[in-house]
């Protein structure tokens, strides 16, 4: 199997216009998840008897193979963006549902408890404490998210759309492995950047789970890590001696 190299630059610019649309349908789609996502995970995680049933809904919609999803959807919004873009919102839900019902269920209940506490309406102890505590379980689904929307925007392909897709029928159809094999390696790489870019995304956003590491000469001049906090010693007495707690 080879790869004719003068076809790649020969297509450069319709390689970059389908890497653009491919892109453009998986992050439209897992934005919009994320939208529809957030609200049922907070009444999810609050409502209780409402749980199992928003799970269990998303679960039975992701058992839904992914093209019969599109063609269901023809008749509602035809051969168009929209239908590939509804399609992966949909198969988002159950990752980015589950993710935040997980990471709100994560939050420990005393911090909750402090900003009540404190006087925190509930919307502003959602939006300050929970959620940026959540964030890192929320940030994984979102990337799993991401990366299995990449690879299905492809299967739209069987409704005239697809992005990088369309390389794969163009080279089955011609018997031409050179579109299929650039198709596969754009897609991949694709994946492998947004991914990048959403840790890179997650490490700014809660710097707090970021540990100091102790340096070299810290290290070896013995000194303790300042993050380290040893056990707390029984205070002295008055005279420098430990006061007795039992009388003989």
């Amino acid at each position: 199997m080879t790869i004719e190299w003068t076809w790649i630059s020969d297509h450069a610019g319709d390689l970059a216009a389908l890497t653009l649309s491919h892109l453009q349908a998986a992050s439209t789609a897992v934005l919009l998840g994320l939208l529809i996502s957030l609200p049922l995970a907070v009444v999810a995680h609050r409502v209780r008897p409402l749980r199992g049933f928003l799970l269990g809904l998303s679960n039975v919609l992701f058992t839904i193979p992914s093209i019969a999803v599109f063609v269901l959807l023809l008749p509602v919004s035809g051969l168009t963006r929209t239908t590939t873009v509804i399609g992966l919102t949909i198969y988002t839900l159950v990752v980015l549902l589950r993710n935040t019902v997980e990471g709100l269920d994560s939050v420990p209940a005393r911090t909750r408890e402090a900003a009540v506490a404190m006087g925190t309406r509930p919307l502003r102890t959602l939006l300050t404490v929970e959620l940026p505590l959540a964030l890192p379980v929320i940030m994984a689904g979102v990337r799993i998210a991401t990366v299995m929307s990449i690879s299905l925007v492809s299967v739209a392909t069987y409704i005239g759309d697809g992005g990088l897709g369309q390389l794969f029928t163009d080279g089955f159809q011609r018997n031409f492995p050179t579109p299929v094999i650039v198709g596969v390696v754009l897609t991949l790489l694709l994946a492998l950047v947004a991914d990048a870019l959403l840790v890179a995304a997650q490490y700014v956003l809660t710097p707090w789970t970021r540990r100091p590491r102790r340096t070299g000469s810290q290290a070896r001049a013995g000194r303790p890590d300042p993050t380290d906090r040893p056990e707390k010693a029984a205070e002295p007495g008055h005279d420098g001696r430990r006061p007795v707690t039992e009388r003989a």
